[in-house]
């Protein structure tokens, strides 16, 4: 009878003798010369610019409009009274006027920013519940998440909605833009405040609680808003009654957080069925009617907001035209600089011998 011979030790672990294993298959190993190499740095180089001033051409052709009004014009008087937190309860409004010297054609974007206000740190980023916002009844009513520690109940124990600090920060400043057709009189812009947000944040992650046969303030009848909020979530936008609750945008733009300090967030978009902004927002002088609710001065911020025109790129974003043209000029000036000394010392590198 034959034997079986069983593999162990050293033998057990050797790979198969195949060219694959083995490290027999043919491989193309390119020899690196002067003649090769520096056609393609100044290829790369010439891309490079070529892209970083198409781009450049791209970001300067949008048009944009910034207006910082933390304490502009009478809006001094609401920033003095937002100093102290006991007067949240308080309104507060002010105007701030503006011209503009040259036509914003197309599509017009209404942004409000903020700068120095933090929502990247870790701590305030888990400060959520998804379970909420995704509509659930028991997260809802019963047993917020712990992330959501202490914005989670009020002080008699009564579940907010939403829940969290980034719900508790909304930024809550509303605005009216009003365009002087002459000295006496005025029409307001029209904005549409939907359509702002990412198709998978509102008919995904975002959602109502449902139950049968209850409006939505009965649905969320057992909660509370958070502590700052002047209304209860399920009527945030007293105009449209398909955006309120978790499914407000405003709560979801403000619900996604930004990535750097200073940011900006959509806040509407120009209605172009009006024929006086058919083409976009003419020039003249504008009005901006400020309701004056967050106030900037803990964290040391600023408030400000911004009318843009946009392209496929972006708005007026100089970071990647101007990081494509330095990396342009270093190519270029790596390739100067192995040009010369290939000249000097020769392909064959006799020149390097003494």
């Amino acid at each position: 009878m034959g034997k079986t011979k069983n593999k162990s030790g050293p033998l057990a672990r050797r790979p198969d003798n195949s060219a694959f294993k083995q490290q027999r298959l043919p491989a193309w190993s390119p020899m690196l010369t002067a003649n090769t190499v520096l056609p393609f740095f100044y290829l790369l180089a010439v891309i490079c610019m070529l892209l970083g001033v198409w781009l450049l051409l791209l970001v300067q052709s949008t048009q944009e409009i910034k207006l910082d009004y933390t304490d502009l014009g009478n809006c001094n008087e609401c920033f003095d009274l937002r100093r102290n937190v006991s007067n949240a309860a308080q309104t507060c409004s002010c105007r701030v006027e503006f011209s503009i010297d040259k036509s914003l054609k197309g599509d017009v974007f209404f942004y409000y920013g903020l700068k120095n206000f933090h929502q990247n740190l870790r701590r305030y980023m888990d400060s959520r519940d998804d379970g909420q916002t995704l509509g659930r009844i028991k997260n809802l009513k019963k047993n917020p998440s712990s992330y959501c520690a202490p914005f989670d109940k009020d002080n008699d124990g009564v579940p907010i909605a939403p829940c969290g600090a980034i719900a508790n920060s909304m930024f809550n400043d509303s605005f009216t833009l009003n365009y002087h057709l002459s000295s006496s009189r005025s029409v307001p812009v029209p904005l549409l405040r939907t359509g702002l947000t990412w198709y998978t944040d509102k008919n995904v992650k975002f959602r109502n609680p449902r139950a049968d046969n209850l409006t939505l303030a009965e649905v969320f009848e057992g909660t509370r808003p958070p502590l700052y909020w002047q209304k209860p979530v399920y009527s945030l936008d007293p105009h449209d009654p398909n955006n309120n609750g978790f499914i407000n945008e405003d709560l979801i733009v403000w619900m996604r957080e930004a990535a750097f300090p200073n940011f900006k967030k959509l806040y509407g978009i120009l209605n172009r069925a009006d024929p006086i902004f058919e083409k976009g927002l003419p020039k003249g002088n504008y009005t901006i009617d400020i309701s004056y609710n967050f106030p900037v001065q803990h964290f040391q911020g600023r408030k400000g907001v911004v009318l843009t025109t946009l392209t496929w790129f972006g708005g007026q974003n100089h970071f990647l035209p101007i990081a494509y043209l330095v990396t342009s000029s270093l190519i270029l000036l790596a390739a100067v600089v192995l040009t010369v000394a290939w000249w000097k010392f020769g392909k064959d590198g006799k020149n390097m011998k003494e």
